[in-house]
């Protein structure tokens, strides 16, 4: 990959990666269910989006709604059948009833996953402590992104936050790359690519007509531009 910012769109179907490839994506998160924030996508529908795309796929571990990983035995045997099946990037991320990172299901997921690059996803904007999620996450093979818009109200809400994470690359916690998404616009491009943010992250932005629509090939090629610009 070129040292062009990264743009990750969600795909729920082929059809969805195909056209986000289109509009000039360089990765896609797959899952199913936004009703329900995203959930780990079939085997089925990841098979279908792989053969039909060639950039890399970030596939959602994830079995209910909210924070909590639920029944870690289910998340295991979905990334063993995942990763049998070729899935070689993942993304996952739960919070104990503290409010800090549930390291006992994390660190189950993350043994399965046998050194695969891997995403925290927005639990980070949950978190109790996010310095010291980050710190408790340090050491765990293959952490290198989080996926966060620096607060639960969206990236509005969490602008200052992701400024200054952005600020701290090299201390410890803080070496995984920024992936800013949540209620992500293009208006905010600018102050984050200013502090070095390289990653994005959208989902409804890529679907004018909804969720119940596709990814838009156009919507994707405004942000690619945008970007690139």
């Amino acid at each position: 990959m070129s040292n062009r910012a990264v743009l990750e769109v969600i795909a729920l179907d082929a059809e969805d990666a195909v056209a986000a490839q289109a509009g000039g994506a360089d990765r896609l998160e797959l899952v199913t269910d936004m009703a329900a924030d995203g959930l780990t996508p079939p085997l089925k529908v990841f098979e279908s989006i792989r053969s039909a795309v060639d950039i890399p796929l970030r596939v959602m571990l994830r079995v209910a709604d909210g924070f909590a990983a639920g029944d870690i035995d289910v998340l295991v045997e979905k990334a063993r059948t995942l990763r049998a099946a070729g899935a070689g990037e993942f993304v996952l991320g739960f919070l104990d009833e503290d409010g800090h990172a549930d390291l006992v299901a994390v660190e189950r997921l993350v043994a399965e996953l046998d050194g695969c690059p891997w995403t925290f996803h927005r639990a980070i904007d949950r978190a109790a402590d996010r310095n010291v999620l980050r710190k408790h996450l340090a050491d765990l093979p293959g952490l290198d992104t989080y996926l966060t818009a620096g607060s639960p109200n969206g990236v509005d809400a969490g602008m200052d936050t992701l400024l200054d994470e952005a600020g701290r690359a090299e201390l410890p916690g803080y070496e995984p790359q920024i992936m800013v998404g949540g209620g992500l616009r293009l208006d905010h491009l600018p102050r984050l690519r200013a502090a070095g943010i390289e990653a994005f992250h959208i989902g409804g932005a890529a679907r004018p007509g909804g969720w119940s629509g596709p990814v838009d090939v156009a919507a994707v090629r405004e942000w690619r531009a945008a970007l690139d610009g």
